[in-house]
């Protein structure tokens, strides 16, 4: 068993295949599954501080596309679930928030734990897709532009392995 997760971890090691393995990671977090990206950008940035712009622009892409996933996942289980009832007052109240904020709203996609639903909830609302593509596409720059900022600014010091 640990020659396999040893494998697995030489396959997937961020200096040989970096950007991609920071667009899948990016990708796969920003689905309903719970996995943080941020962790395998700051790995690449902090091993190849040359690659911080392409690293936070493939991220920004991959997270942006999850999301765009998981938009078409709520599209989906809103038609075919067609009407929810019986909702409870803080679900109605949550749902008229976003109802008036409508695509704008996708610009909260990056915040933890309700970001990456908050993508489904959209499409399950039927929002404008494209709309909701930039708008999550800004809110995720902005979030790996400063998590990964931040991380270097805590830990300056040269990674050694």
């Amino acid at each position: 068993m640990e020659a396999w997760f040893a494998h697995l971890l030489e396959a997937l090691a961020l200096p040989r295949f970096g950007l991609s393995t920071v667009f899948v990671v990016s990708l796969v977090s920003a689905t309903l599954l719970p996995l943080g990206s941020e962790p395998a950008v700051f790995g690449l940035v902090k091993l190849n501080p040359e690659l911080f712009w392409p690293a936070v622009l493939v991220a920004t892409v991959g997270n942006t596309i999850g999301g765009a996933i998981s938009y078409w996942m709520g599209y989906g289980a809103e038609r075919a679930y067609e009407h929810v009832r019986h909702r409870k007052p803080a679900e109605v109240r949550a749902l008229r928030w976003l109802e008036r904020f409508g695509a704008k709203a996708c610009l909260l996609s990056w915040l933890p734990a309700v970001g990456d639903p908050l993508c489904a909830v959209a499409g399950w609302l039927r929002f404008p897709f494209w709309p909701c593509v930039v708008y999550m596409a800004i809110g995720k720059f902005l979030r790996y532009l400063t998590m990964t900022a931040a991380l270097l600014w805590v830990f300056p010091g040269q990674f050694s392995v």
